[in-house]
């Protein structure tokens, strides 16, 4: 019965679900109506939020940064010691079984660790499984690896609880929660290890049988042959220095250490300066490194092409008239308007969920959301931290149906989104199950 229900999920998703890019231009539109009637403001006042620079050009920086998590991270494993580590891992698959359990496991510990190397790390791995486990269907296998991003919000990376670390003033309120409110709150850490322990079972359990199984063209994972460089010219000599190479990996090493000495953050800027120079590190020599980033520069092209129109997107999700009034607003005060003290954290887990699908962006998620919910919660005796962690298990939970984040996975894999986007509706019910149950038992705690 099961396998029924997830087969029709992937019929239908392979069916019905266009392109990433097609999907962004399908939702724009539908935000571009949406925004109009919500907010009753002019077709043309509607079109400037969505072209302006806070709106397709909002996410420049932010779309620089993914593209390289996954060109650094692709360059990065595919050195020699880095593919012997993964390896090393994927050499306890040796069944369909094992090869699932395993990737999901590592990837949920990875994205709960640091969702920009979990992003990646899972892929990565998942990759390297298939090419010893070669009878396991291999879109359920990235999508395994993708699923742990499900709990990143609510890891040590999670930009919300981290925010209200130091306090976050929304209006003339300030709100503050310690990581023992949010991140390390017993039933935070419960809802994950559930989700650590039983959704690796849930995704083997959706394996499909010998005949509908999709596996790689073995020919895809092969290693490349190792590219022969000649060192005769001098320009040749300088590419291949080993003392041009040394000063750079000490350099950044040293700046790594600095960084953290002083008390810096695992963000997205520093993973990426990291897995750059590991990089470079690993490949030993700087020519080499060169041409690793020419090879996976490709993988990066859906990532230029759609975050500007999710941008857009956004501009008009948060577009506001003379009143004030959003769409997303108009949103989230509905969910805040049906609530009580006992039902507003899973309500507000749900709205978060809504708005995630048209801002796919934690950062961009708190500004929309948290002037709203924040004080809707002290209103209702809530506290900051649980209301926090509603809207951040919201924001992470509708990610598994958004092709926003799989991009980078789907560019190192290969992959398109309707290739596992039909695995990712079972992962969003079964963890918008343990959410809702979590949010609703958490003031038991």
């Amino acid at each position: 019965m099961f396998k029924k229900f997830t087969n029709g999920c992937v019929r239908v998703v392979n069916r019905w679900l266009p392109d990433p890019f097609l999907f962004a231009v399908i939702l724009s539109i539908v935000v571009y109506i949406g925004a109009m009637i919500a907010t009753k403001q002019g077709p043309i006042t509607i079109l400037a939020s969505w072209g302006n620079a806070s709106g397709f050009w909002s996410l420049l920086a932010f779309s620089m940064q993914m593209a390289l998590v996954l060109v650094l991270g692709s360059a990065m494993a595919s050195a020699k010691v880095c593919k012997k580590a993964l390896g090393a891992i994927a050499s306890m698959a040796h069944n369909n079984m094992q090869a699932i359990v395993i990737t999901t496991f590592v990837s949920v510990i990875c994205c709960w660790l640091n969702w920009g190397f979990g992003l990646i790390a899972g892929t990565l791995l998942a990759k390297e499984i298939a090419r010893r486990v070669r009878t396991v269907d291999y879109p359920l296998l990235i999508a395994s690896a993708y699923s742990g991003f499900v709990v990143w919000h609510a890891g040590l990376s999670g930009s919300i609880p981290l925010d209200l670390v130091a306090g976050k003033t929304f209006g003339d309120v300030t709100y503050q929660a310690a990581t023992s409110q949010t991140i390390f709150h017993p039933m935070n850490l419960i809802m994950c290890a559930i989700i650590l322990v039983a959704m690796p079972f849930i995704n083997y359990a959706m394996h499909p049988d010998k005949t509908h199984t999709i596996t790689v063209d073995p020919s895809l994972l092969e290693d490349e042959k190792e590219r022969t460089y000649t060192v005769d010219t001098p320009a040749e000599k300088m590419e291949h220095s080993k003392i041009l190479w040394a000063i750079l990996v000490i350099a950044g090493f040293v700046y790594i250490v600095y960084y953290f000495v002083k008390g810096g953050s695992l963000g997205l800027n520093i993973v990426n300066f990291i897995f750059l120079f590991l990089g470079i590190l690993l490949h030993g020599n700087l020519r080499k490194y060169v041409d690793a980033i020419g090879d996976a520069a490709g993988g990066a092209a859906g990532v230029l092409l759609q975050f500007p129109f999710y941008a857009g997107i956004m501009g008009m999700m948060v577009a506001t008239n003379a009143d004030g009034v959003s769409l997303a607003s108009v949103i989230s005060n509905f969910f805040v308007s049906i609530s009580s003290r006992a039902t507003f954290p899973m309500l507000s887990f749900l709205a978060a969920g809504i708005v995630n699908f048209f801002v796919p962006s934690g950062g961009g998620q708190w500004a929309v959301q948290g002037p709203i919910m924040m004080p809707a919660g002290r209103l209702q005796g809530v506290s900051d931290g649980m209301t926090a962690m509603a809207v951040a298990w919201g924001d992470q939970w509708t990610n598994m149906i958004q092709p926003f984040w799989a991009l980078p996975a789907l560019g190192v894999a290969g992959l398109s989104a309707r290739d596992i986007m039909g695995y990712l509706v079972i992962v969003l019910l079964f963890t918008g199950i343990v959410a809702c149950g979590g949010f609703l038992l958490w003031p038991l705690f």
